[in-house]
């Protein structure tokens, strides 16, 4: 179908009615309820007719007790039968789903929800002791509902709420541009923000991944990301939810997650950074190999080659790992494998040149603009840096989120207006695009360093001193004011540091062996980097910068910058 022949309503939960008439009995969720005294897996599972019918049942009761189209209803159920239940029974009303990790924190999470202001609460026992704690932050919630058993509060539980009914429930016929989703950024480089899903946005994001990664009707994932588990009832994947804590990925146990791909026969897996090498790590060590997996997709943060292929060893010679980039406001954008990867740009990225994130998927637009703190209002090809140089990363296409929830500031500073209607949005990432058309991320617009000599770009200059045999990561930090910062290296070793003077004294030397470097003159050794929650592998440079600072010490900042 082609946009012409579009019609102006569309709903997600369409995808997952037309996969139970196409499969109905194929399994749509398997999840792991419990383990025999042998120790092995009880699994729960759920078949595409199944779900269908019983997010139907959900449907009738969410709206026989006031939950109807446009209602917002925060969403903190476990990844589970529940969890897809729910979230298909509030697209087929209508209503808006407001997901928030709780991993980012008590406060932070309680700020998005106050900023979504939302009418439903819908939640786990523990979700709901939030809301006697700290009341003033849900004082919109009108209607309360129990996943589990409810304590000592009032509201319904989701268990009484299936209504049997002999009709399918009749979906709402929502509109292409209308509010599906509220989904919460992490707020890793600044305030959390609510993304605005349209049916529109997860259409297109089905009908691009399907495309781009080849999917195909016999298709198993280990989705170890719950927010991209929802995917898979629309895409035909049946989903096996992995024993996994999956706000902790880099605490994963490996063996588990080998134990799900192999009882399943899985074919596609998600698997962030931080996962990837802990099972990657475990595997090869092992000498395991996993010839069920056909593609293997690693997001959330930069992917190191290292890391690659490490977790390649397990994997058959035709297989590759998928490294898609995007971000919460659009996804996936860019895409590349690891073949190419490990046979080209993997050299260039150790020599300082960034790292490759490969060419824009099917018709996404994808372009580099100059570097710039202000807002901009009106498109312009006057924007585009000339070639090869290093600006912000820009993006347009049908899965691009067009707007923040009730945050008129962030949209100014992210989005930029075309005159065809439709908003390119500023990736807040720096990169460069090479001769073959492919980009090459430098790292967040935010965490450059501006010293009297120039700017420095973090992902370029971290390579540098990642090819250290026991550097297991770095971070380029700024200290000092915007425009005249002192750029200082910190360093993650691989293993513990016997000779810290000796271990810093090689970093110099090959600081002073790249021209990208040559001005770093600050090396400090950090036992283990703060990093996100969600993907456990963005490096949370901010709070190093203030660690380094203070390592670094007031009156030292003073003579620096003298010097310069």
């Amino acid at each position: 179908m082609n946009d012409t022949e579009m019609s102006d309503t569309v709903n997600i939960s369409h995808w997952l009615k037309k996969n139970s008439i196409k499969h109905p009995y194929k399994r749509a969720i398997v999840y792991p309820s419990s383990r025999d005294s042998y120790g092995r897996v009880l699994y729960s599972q759920m078949t595409f007719a199944q779900l269908e019918t019983e997010s139907d049942y959900l449907a009738y009761g969410l709206r026989d007790i006031g939950i109807k189209r446009g209602t917002r209803a925060i969403l903190m159920v476990s990844p589970g039968m529940d969890f897809f239940c729910t979230t298909f029974a509030l697209f087929k009303i209508g209503a808006v789903p407001v997901v928030v990790d709780p991993g980012m924190g008590i406060n932070r999470m309680l700020s998005c929800f106050k900023q979504s202001h939302p009418e439903a609460f819908i939640g786990i026992p523990k979700a709901h002791l939030l809301r006697l704690i700290r009341p003033q932050y849900f004082k919109s919630v009108k209607i309360w509902i129990t996943a589990g058993t409810r304590w000592f509060w009032n509201g319904y539980t989701l268990k009484h709420l299936f209504r049997a009914e002999e009709k399918p429930f009749p979906t709402v016929s929502t509109f292409r541009d209308e509010m599906a989703a509220i989904l919460f950024t992490t707020g890793s480089t600044g305030p959390a923000k609510g993304v605005v899903y349209t049916h529109n946005n997860f259409d297109a994001q089905i009908r691009q991944i399907q495309e781009h990664f080849n999917i195909g009707e016999d298709e198993i994932d280990l989705p170890t990301f719950p927010l991209f588990a929802l995917f898979d009832p629309a895409l035909g994947m049946t989903a096996v939810i992995p024993d996994m804590d999956p706000t902790k990925p880099a605490l994963a146990n490996p063996e588990k997650i080998i134990e799900a791909i192999e009882d399943h026969g899985v074919t596609n897996m998600f698997a962030s950074p931080a996962l990837l090498n802990r099972v990657g790590k475990y595997g090869k060590e092992n000498e395991i190999i996993l010839p069920s997996l056909r593609r293997v997709v690693s997001a959330g943060a930069p992917v190191t080659p290292s890391n690659i292929e490490q977790f390649s060893s397990m994997l058959r010679p035709e297989v590759e790992i998928h490294t898609p980039y995007g971000a919460t406001e659009a996804v996936p954008v860019i895409s590349i494998g690891s073949h190419e990867i490990l046979q080209e740009t993997r050299k260039l990225t150790e020599q300082g040149f960034g790292i490759c994130v490969g060419r824009p998927i099917c018709d996404t637009q994808v372009e580099i603009i100059k570097i710039s703190d202000e807002h901009i209002g009106q498109w312009s090809n006057d924007l585009l840096v000339e070639a090869n140089d290093v600006g912000e990363i820009v993006v347009k296409a049908p899965i691009v989120t067009q707007h923040y929830f009730q945050n008129p500031r962030a949209d100014l500073f992210a989005k930029i207006n075309d005159s065809d209607g439709i908003a390119w949005h500023r990736m807040g990432d720096l990169g460069w695009r090479d001769g073959k058309g492919r980009i090459w991320f430098c790292g967040r617009k935010s965490q450059r360093v501006i010293t009297s000599n120039g700017t420095l770009f973090t992902i370029p200059c971290e390579a540098v001193f990642n090819n250290h045999k026991h550097v297991f990561r770095s971070a380029l930090v700024g200290v000092g004011p915007k425009d005249m910062q002192i750029p200082i290296i910190c360093v993650e070793p691989s293993i513990p540091v016997k000779d810290s003077e000796a271990f810093i004294e090689e970093l110099f030397e090959l600081a002073e062996s790249h021209p990208l470097t040559q001005d770093i003159k600050h090396i400090f050794i950090h036992k283990s980097f703060p990093v996100d929650i969600r993907h456990n592998s963005k490096i949370f440079r901010e709070q190093l910068a203030i660690w380094a600072a203070k390592k670094l010490g007031k009156e030292e900042i003073m003579l620096a910058q003298d010097r310069e």
